[in-house]
């Protein structure tokens, strides 16, 4: 994990320079990573896939393995909404909670939370929040760490899995609960 974070730090700084991605926040799990960005110059499709390439490679010829590195589909949603911001953060910083690597969000080594909040220095150039870091800190971190019902994790991970984030509409059709205020 440490030789993968820095050969994906390195490369988030690169596609930063190289693509002007504006990376909001990332968080590198065993078997998979979430990048939270922005991209001014509508270029996400290039800038992806020079970052999946070069790190594959780089992974790789770093592990001396043959077969690929990233097996599974690549999810990428657009999130329209500071409403749905909210909630993709706090599912891609709670991750490691519910996986059961970390006590707290803060707590998790591979994620830009620790340089966010001070505790850690990133090579991970991370634009300014002014979105999630609009409140106290303790706060914020208190929301994160606050466990959500489990369904409504399940269907944020569902919602950021289509091409814009959005909830499946409810048997009612009234909107999904989240749609409605923070968890």
């Amino acid at each position: 994990m440490p030789v993968v974070w820095t050969i994906m730090s390195d490369y988030l700084f690169f596609i930063h320079h190289a693509y002007g991605a504006e990376i909001l926040s990332f968080v590198l799990m065993d078997n998979h990573f979430h990048l939270i960005a922005k991209f001014p110059e509508n270029n996400m499709a290039e800038a992806t896939q020079y970052f999946m390439r070069e790190t594959s490679r780089s992974i790789a010829r770093r592990s001396r393995r043959l077969n690929h590195v990233y097996g599974g589909r690549i999810f990428r949603s657009r999130i329209q909404s500071e409403q749905y911001l909210y909630h993709a953060y706090k599912y891609v910083y709670r991750n490691p909670v519910e996986a059961n690597l970390a006590g707290g969000a803060e707590d998790y080594r591979y994620s830009t939370l620790r340089g966010k909040l001070g505790l850690e220095r990133l090579t991970i150039p991370i634009c300014e929040d002014v979105v999630l870091f609009s409140n106290e800190t303790a706060s914020i971190l208190n929301w994160l760490n606050d466990r959500p019902v489990e369904k409504d994790f399940h269907d944020l991970g569902k919602a950021l899995r289509r091409r814009e984030m959005r909830f499946a509409p409810t048997k009612s059709r009234k909107p999904h609960r989240l749609e409605t205020g923070r968890y």
